[in-house]
C-alpha cells in the first residue's frame, strides 16, 4: 500500500467487487485487509458436525491435533463407552475413521490423549459396560497410536505404577508426559506422576515430589502449558469447588496460587467455578471454555494473560456462530484457531458437533512496561527526591510522579515554588532564565534544553528503600514482591505500606496488604505482628493476632523463641484473644482501591498534567503542550530526539512520514501514547495505521487494532469522513471500498450533509463512480424517460 512506510512490503488488496444485496438496504459488506501478518477478529464459526455413519455423538473423549488434523477417541454416546479413532481435516473440513491397525484401548471415558512426535498417547479412563453397568473399572495402562502407519501398541511399564484414574489432567513436556490428580473410584487425588515417551523399553514411572501451593484434590479439570509452566483451573475438589488458577514450574516442581486480584488490576474477575471444561493455551493466553458452572452450562470464552495476570470474557464478532454451552467436550489448537468437538449439552443429550474459534492475534498492551524501563533506565529524569535522615537520593520524572501521586504533586509544587524564589534578583524582577517554576511568565516547552536545573523535593519521612518500591508503582501499577515469607522482605513492604498511606495511594495500600496477609506464616508472624505493632499498622496487627490464635497455630507459635522474646503488652493481647476473641465485625463498606496507572494517566492529559508541560508539539502550526518522558517513554522516535536532537526552541512539528495526520487523529495518537487507548473513529485509524513504525512503538498494537476499526466499522454514515481520509493518506485501496459502499447506497449517502462538503475532486471520483455502475439497460432507460 502506498500509505506504508518503505521498510515494510506488503502486497496491497484491492476491496473486492461484491455484488450488492439491495434487498437488505442497511448492509454494508465487510472489507478484509491484506495489512499484516495478524487476525484482529475473534470468530466462531460452525464446521460440519460428525455424520452418525462416521462417529456418535458423544462427550468426555479426547481431541489431539496433529498436522491438519484433529483427532478424537473415546468417550460415551449415553449408553456405550467408545474405542473408536476418528479424523477431521481442518483444511477440507471433512470427516472420516481414521486408519488403524492393532489392538486399540478398550472403550473408555474421562481418559487423557497427548501427542508427542509423530504419535498419540492415551493414559487411564474410566472402563467397562455402562449400560448393564458391569466391569466398571479405572485404568492405569498406556497406549501409543502412530499417525503414519494407524498402529496401536501398548506400552507395558516395568516397576511402580500410578494408581488407576480417570479424569485426570495430562500434558507434555520436556519430552515426557506429565500426569496430575484425577479420580481413583474411591477419591480424588492430587499426585503427579511423568515418564519419558523417548524410549520405550527404558521408559518407567515417576512420582513427582511437588511442593508450593499445591492444587487440593480434584478431577474434571484441564491442564496447558504456556511460557513453561502447566496451568490448572478449577475443576470438582469435593464440596469445595473454587475458580482457582494454579501454576507449576516445571523447574523445581513448585506450584503456586495465582491471586486474581481483579479489583486492584481494573480487570474483571475471573470465570465462576466450574467443572467439565476445556482449557487451550495460545501465544501468551490461556482460553476457558464450557464447563457446568453452578448448575448452568455457561458458552463464554474466558481469556487469562499470563504476563499481565489478568482475565477478561472474549467478545466474538457479531457474525459469529457461537456454540451452546456445555460439558465434558474437548479441544485442541492448530495454527492460530482452536477447534471445540462434542460434550453434553441441555437434557443430557450428547453432541457431534464441532467449532472453530478463530483467535485474535492483538499484540500486548506495552504501557505498564515502558513506563517500567523510564523508571529502569532513569532518562531524562528532571527531579531528585532526597530521602531520610541519611539524605539518600533517588531520581524521577515530574510528568510520572504527579500524574500518580497528589502528596508528592504538593511536594513538587512546593519545591519548585522555592527554587522560583531563589532565582529572583534582589530587585524582586524575576529574570526569564530564572523562571523555573512558572509556567505563565515563561512556558517551559519553549526553553532550551537542558536549560532547567534538576528540581530537588526532600522527603523526611521516607526511607530510599521501601521509596524505590513505591516509585515503581508509580511508574507500572505494581510492585516486585521478594521473597514470599521472608522476613526481611515482608519487613520491607510494611514499610511500603506505612508510606502509602502517607501518601494515600489506595492501590498501593491495597497490593502491600495482600502481599503481607499472604506471606505471614508460623515462621514469620510474630515479627511482622511486633512491627506492624511498632509502625501502628492497625489492620496487618490484627490479621497476625487472629492467625496466632487459630486452634492449628497456637500452640506451634507460643513454644517459640522468638514468643519469649515478644514484648509484654503483646504477649498479654495474644493471651487475651486467645481467651476471648473479638466479635467479628462485618463492613459493608466498599474498598477504596484508588486509581490505576491508566487513569491517572488519561486525567494527565486531559488537563491534569498541563502546568508540567515541558514540550511543545506543533500540528500544522498549532501548537500542543506535552511530557518529554512520556513521550520519549512510549516512542523510540521521541526517545532518540529528546536525547540526541532535541530542538532549541523546545518544540517538535508532528507528522507521519510525509502526512500530516488530522488534529482528531492526532489526538487519538496522543490518549495512545498516554494511556495506552485505542479507541478512535475509523477515519482515525486511516491516519494512525503506520504511526507505530514511524514513531516506533514498542509493537504493532495500535496498527492491529486500526486493521480491525477499519474493516468492522466503516458504515453509510462515516464513509465520506473515511473516503476523505482515504483520499489524503492516499490508501487505494480503502478509497476504492468507500465509493463501493457510497454506489450502492447513494440514496442515503446523498442526504448527509458531510456531501457538501467533500472537494470537488472527490465528487467527481463518486460521479464516475456511479456513472461505472448504472448498467447500459438503465441508461437506456434514463433515455427514454427523458
Amino acid at each position: 500500500m502506498s500509505w506504508f512506510p518503505r521498510t515494510m512490503s506488503c502486497k496491497s488488496k484491492v476491496a473486492p467487487s461484491v455484488d450488492f444485496d439491495h434487498s437488505c438496504s442497511d448492509s454494508v459488506e465487510y472489507l478484509t485487509l491484506n495489512f499484516g501478518p495478524f487476525e484482529t477478529v475473534h470468530r466462531w464459526r460452525r464446521l460440519p458436525p460428525c455424520d452418525e455413519f462416521v462417529g456418535a455423538r458423544r462427550s468426555k473423549h479426547t481431541v489431539v491435533a496433529y498436522r491438519d488434523a484433529i483427532y478424537v477417541f473415546g468417550g460415551d454416546n449415553g449408553k456405550n463407552m467408545l474405542n473408536d479413532l476418528l479424523r477431521f481435516d481442518v483444511k477440507d473440513c471433512s470427516w472420516c475413521r481414521a486408519f488403524t491397525t492393532g489392538t486399540p484401548p478398550a472403550p473408555r471415558y474421562h481418559h487423557s490423549a497427548v501427542v508427542y512426535g509423530s504419535s498419540m498417547f492415551v493414559f487411564g479412563g474410566y472402563t467397562g459396560d455402562i449400560y448393564s453397568n458391569s466391569n466398571l473399572k479405572n485404568k492405569n495402562d498406556l497406549f501409543e497410536y502412530k499417525f503414519a502407519t494407524g498402529q496401536w501398541a501398548e506400552w507395558k511399564v516395568e516397576g511402580r505404577l500410578p494408581v488407576a484414574r480417570s479424569a485426570h489432567g495430562a500434558t507434555v513436556y520436556n519430552d515426557k508426559l506429565w500426569i496430575f490428580a484425577g479420580y481413583d473410584g474411591n477419591a480424588r487425588l492430587n499426585d503427579m506422576w511423568t515418564i519419558s515417551l523417548q524410549d520405550r523399553e527404558q521408559a518407567c514411572w515417576e512420582e513427582i515430589e511437588q511442593s508450593g501451593e499445591i492444587p487440593p484434590s480434584c478431577c474434571n479439570f484441564p491442564v496447558a502449558v504456556c511460557r513453561d509452566k502447566m496451568f490448572v483451573f478449577s475443576g470438582q475438589s469435593g464440596a469445595k469447588i473454587t475458580n482457582n488458577l494454579f501454576q507449576f514450574e516445571f523447574k523445581g516442581n513448585m506450584w503456586t496460587r495465582i491471586p486474581t486480584e481483579h479489583l486492584l488490576r481494573g480487570s474483571p474477575p475471573p470465570p465462576q467455578r466450574r467443572y467439565g471444561h476445556t482449557m487451550v493455551a495460545f501465544d501468551r493466553h490461556l482460553y476457558v471454555f464450557g464447563g457446568a458452572a453452578d448448575n448452568t452450562l455457561p458458552n463464554e470464552l474466558h481469556c487469562y494473560d499470563v504476563d499481565s495476570q489478568t482475565w477478561e470474557v472474549i467478545q466474538p464478532s457479531l457474525d459469529s456462530e457461537m456454540p451452546s454451552g456445555r460439558l465434558f467436550h474437548a479441544a485442541a489448537v492448530i495454527h492460530d484457531a482452536m477447534y471445540i468437538f462434542g460434550g453434553t449439552v441441555d437434557n443430557n443429550v450428547r453432541s457431534g458437533e464441532m467449532y472453530r474459534f478463530q483467535f485474535s492475534c492483538y499484540p500486548k498492551c506495552t504501557l505498564h512496561e515502558d513506563y517500567g524501563k523510564l523508571w529502569e533506565n532513569r532518562q531524562f529524569c528532571d527531579v531528585e527526591f532526597i530521602l531520610g535522615e541519611r539524605e539518600e537520593r533517588v531520581l524521577g520524572h515530574i510528568a510520572i510522579v504527579t500524574a500518580r501521586c497528589r502528596w508528592l504533586r504538593k511536594k513538587i509544587l512546593q519545591a519548585r515554588e522555592r527554587q522560583k524564589q531563589r532565582s529572583r534578583p534582589e530587585g524582586g524582577e524575576e529574570s526569564e532564565e530564572g523562571a523555573t517554576g512558572g509556567q505563565k511568565e515563561v512556558p517551559a516547552a519553549t526553553r532550551p534544553s537542558g536549560s532547567q536545573p534538576m528540581l530537588e523535593v526532600s522527603i523526611r519521612e521516607a526511607e530510599a528503600q521501601p521509596f524505590e518500591v513505591l516509585m515503581q508503582f508509580l511508574y507500572t501499577d505494581k510492585i516486585q514482591y521478594p521473597r514470599k515469607g521472608h522476613v526481611q522482605d515482608v519487613l520491607l513492604i510494611m514499610d511500603v505500606y506505612k508510606l502509602a498511606l502517607s501518601f494515600k495511594l489506595s492501590r498501593l495500600e491495597q497490593l502491600c496488604v495482600q502481599y503481607i496477609e499472604a506471606s505471614v506464616d508460623l515462621q514469620n508472624v510474630l515479627s511482622v505482628c511486633e512491627n506492624a505493632s511498632k509502625l501502628q499498622l492497625d489492620q496487618l496487627k490484627e490479621h497476625c493476632l487472629n492467625f496466632v490464635v487459630k486452634e492449628t497455630h497456637f500452640n506451634q507459635v507460643i513454644m517459640t523463641k522468638e514468643f519469649e522474646h515478644l514484648s509484654t503488652p503483646l504477649i498479654v493481647e495474644i493471651v487475651r484473644r486467645k481467651q476471648q476473641p473479638p466479635p467479628r465485625v462485618y463492613s459493608d463498606q466498599p474498598v477504596d482501591i484508588g486509581t490505576s496507572l491508566v487513569q491517572d494517566m488519561k486525567a494527565y492529559l486531559e488537563g491534569a498534567g498541563l502546568e508540567f508541560c515541558d514540550i511543545t508539539l506543533l500540528l500544522d502550526g498549532h501548537p500542543r503542550p506535552a511530557h518529554k518522558a512520556i513521550l520519549a517513554a512510549r516512542s523510540s522516535y521521541f526517545e532518540a530526539m529528546f536525547r540526541s536532537f532535541m530542538p532549541e526552541d523546545g518544540q517538535v512539528n508532528i507528522s507521519i512520514g510525509e502526512m500530516v495526520p488530522s488534529k482528531q487523529a492526532f489526538e487519538s495518537m496522543l490518549r495512545y501514547i498516554y494511556y495506552g487507548d485505542v479507541n478512535m473513529p475509523p477515519e482515525d485509524s486511516l491516519y494512525l495505521f503506520a504511526a507505530p513504525y514511524y514513531y516506533g512503538f514498542s509493537n504493532n498494537r495500535l496498527q492491529a487494532y486500526c486493521k480491525q476499526n477499519l474493516e468492522m466499522n466503516v458504515t453509510v454514515e462515516n464513509v465520506l469522513q473515511i473516503l476523505e481520509a482515504a483520499d489524503k493518506t492516499q490508501a487505494l485501496d480503502m478509497k476504492k471500498h468507500c465509493l463501493h459502499i457510497i454506489v450502492h447506497q447513494f440514496i442515503k449517502v446523498s442526504k448527509l450533509p458531510n456531501l457538501k462538503s467533500l472537494s470537488q475532486l472527490l465528487l467527481l471520483d463518486i460521479i464516475e463512480s456511479l456513472a461505472a455502475h448504472i448498467s447500459d439497460k438503465q441508461c437506456a432507460e434514463m433515455g427514454a424517460d427523458i
